[in-house]
């Protein structure tokens, strides 16, 4: 659980805040230096997302989609708005949100808002979004925190809507980052969290094709 690795919680949420100023506005920044695995992630991630967005009876809209942790748009660009009419953008990072706009070009004309805010303190309008995806993003939130922004995700969605979690999982346990400030769950500790946020989990897949020396990837679909 964060509360043994958290010694203190509004250090662990500055000092994030701290160093995601310094790192580049680009997708290579965003990836901590791997962005030659964006596409791979992209490609998974579509495929992942479009067994829910196909015809029928509890189909997943496409009107309406949510990027936390948006940085500066990678997965807004290549994910969210070639399937979606409108998106929204959420990051805790200024600087991100502001080169959003000339990274995503043309198609930028289809974000609505851009959020400027961390997690912990934001909630998604009730009963708007098709899909809230959060990607690479939990690590910053204590165990209290995500449970919590979780269940105001569960009331943003639209009828058949999903949230979405894509993130790394440790081995065993919860391991703190002292470098980035943020902390890595196994795949139990957010099991427990997405039940805690009253979310059942519908689909669930580990990342292939990625460099062996990181950790292991999962997708979520939960409603």
């Amino acid at each position: 659980m964060t509360s043994e690795v958290v010694e203190n919680e509004f250090e662990f949420y500055s000092k994030a805040e701290k160093y995601w100023k310094d790192v580049p506005a680009t997708v290579d920044g965003m990836l901590g230096g791997y962005g030659h695995i964006s596409s791979i992630d992209i490609n998974s991630s579509r495929k992942f997302l479009q067994r829910f967005l196909r015809d029928g009876p509890n189909r997943t809209g496409t009107t309406r989609a949510l990027d936390c942790g948006a940085g500066i748009g990678r997965i807004t660009k290549r994910l969210l708005l070639p399937l979606f009419k409108t998106v929204d953008m959420v990051d805790v990072t200024e600087d991100f949100l502001t080169k959003a706009r000339s990274y995503l070009g043309e198609e930028g004309r289809r974000v609505r808002n851009y959020f400027c805010c961390g997690l912990q303190d934001f909630s998604p309008e009730p009963n708007s979004y098709d899909v809230i995806w959060i990607q690479w993003v939990i690590g910053h939130l204590t165990d209290n925190h995500l449970s919590d922004f979780l269940k105001r995700c569960r009331a943003g969605l639209r009828p058949n809507g999903i949230v979405v979690i894509k993130d790394n999982m440790a081995q065993e346990g919860v391991i703190m980052d002292d470098v980035d400030s943020s902390v890595c769950r196994d795949l139990d500790v957010v099991h427990k969290i997405i039940r805690r946020a009253g979310l059942h989990l519908l689909a669930e897949e580990r990342q292939e094709n990625f460099p062996d020396e990181i950790y292991h990837v999962y997708t979520f679909a939960m409603r």
